[in-house]
């Protein structure tokens, strides 16, 4: 299988018409938004293009993505604790997040989140009234002193905690045995802990996923194969719980998901496992690269190769206040900016590896020039 990566010029790049693509002039290489530069898995491709043929073009029903998810969860992780009569479908990992926190708690419960951290867990809790409170991580990783002075001092009924697992930008695998002290602490306090593990299937092989399911009975989580195999064209996400809480969902919860999205997320995962671990691979090649070229050409950044997703997380301070726009107005580089991650972000940019080796140079390259180097 080769690398998927790989396949894609910047030349048909610039024909697509997605928000990666169309956000930017053509003379900025866009490294922000978390879309890859792939074409899809050839199972995925032929499974939509059967829909097409059949004109399935109608509302999802079943439960084969649910079914499909519990499979590659016991063929990956090990783990067979996905119930499928304890899932939903919801229409993606976010609205799903807002559906289950109404779920478990009440209009003046807040959510406590651990920056830096994916800057729509603060969006979307502030679109719904809620505060949202602050946890940091620290060097990267879950703080069980901070977590338990946060837990400890919030006011609530019934807090929830919004996990990333991976960690969104940092890219942090969360180990089996942080994970559990999370839980027993969330136990302690009373706290419901949501876990957003939508970057799931995007750990190296040289680290292991642990579902957070898998330590905490009263946890939820949102899963998908969106990320790991760039379908966010085509929406559809399964909430997994190990109550019976999610059976008190709204009905019309379940009209949000597309039918070609459960159709492409099922096939991804039934059929895509060559083409993801070819992927991996490549996403594995890229975090080596970028960083013997930011230590080559750009030293003044501060980065570390991590063990999930496909997005790096540069520390810029030594640089500029606001690196992101630094790097496009001077170097034509489209970056994410830190300020949405939360607490300590400041300075900070997300690039997206998800892409060539070649466009990951170019743009070290343009970044280096814009610095002067």
């Amino acid at each position: 299988m080769l690398n998927p990566l790989s396949q894609v010029s910047l030349e048909r790049l610039r024909q697509r018409t997605s928000v990666k693509w169309r956000q930017f002039p053509d003379d900025v290489l866009p490294l922000w938004v978390a879309e890859m530069d792939v074409d899809p898995a050839e199972p995925v491709r032929q499974a939509v293009i059967d829909a097409l043929n059949l004109g399935d073009t109608g509302y999802p029903a079943g439960t084969e993505y649910p079914e499909a998810l519990a499979a590659f969860a016991n063929e990956r992780w090990g783990w067979n604790g996905i119930a499928v009569e304890r899932t939903a479908l919801v229409s993606d990992v976010m609205l799903g997040i807002v559906e289950l926190i109404k779920l478990v708690s009440g209009p003046g419960d807040p959510v406590i989140v651990s920056p830096p951290v994916y800057p729509p867990f603060y969006l979307f809790v502030r679109s719904m009234g809620r505060a949202v409170i602050e946890a940091p991580l620290a060097n990267g990783r879950l703080d069980p002193a901070v977590l338990e002075r946060t837990f400890q001092h919030v006011k609530a009924d019934h807090p929830v905690y919004l996990l990333c697992n991976p960690q969104n930008p940092t890219g942090t695998v969360h180990t089996r045995d942080e994970l559990t002290v999370l839980a027993r602490l969330a136990e302690k306090y009373g706290v419901r802990v949501i876990a957003d593990e939508i970057h799931a299937p995007l750990v190296s092989k040289s680290a292991k996923f642990v579902p957070y399911l898998s330590v905490d009975d009263h946890g939820m989580s949102l899963m998908s194969a969106s990320k790991g195999w760039n379908l966010a064209a085509m929406r559809a996400a399964v909430a997994v719980a190990n109550t019976d809480d999610l059976a008190r969902l709204p009905e019309e919860v379940s009209h949000g998901p597309s039918h070609f999205g459960t159709i492409a997320h099922t096939a991804a995962l039934r059929h895509g496992g060559e083409w993801l671990d070819a992927l991996l691979a490549g996403l594995d090649e890229n975090r080596k690269l970028l960083k013997n070229l930011l230590t080559e050409h750009l030293p003044e950044i501060a980065y570390e190769p991590s063990e999930a997703t496909f997005l790096a997380w540069l520390d810029c301070r030594a640089i500029s206040d606001d690196p992101a726009a630094f790097f496009v107005e001077r170097g034509r580089v489209a970056l994410m900016s830190g300020t949405g991650f939360g607490s300590g972000a400041e300075g900070h940019v997300r690039l997206n590896i998800g892409t060539s080796p070649e466009i990951i140079t170019e743009a070290v390259t343009r970044m280096a020039s814009a610095v002067g180097h």
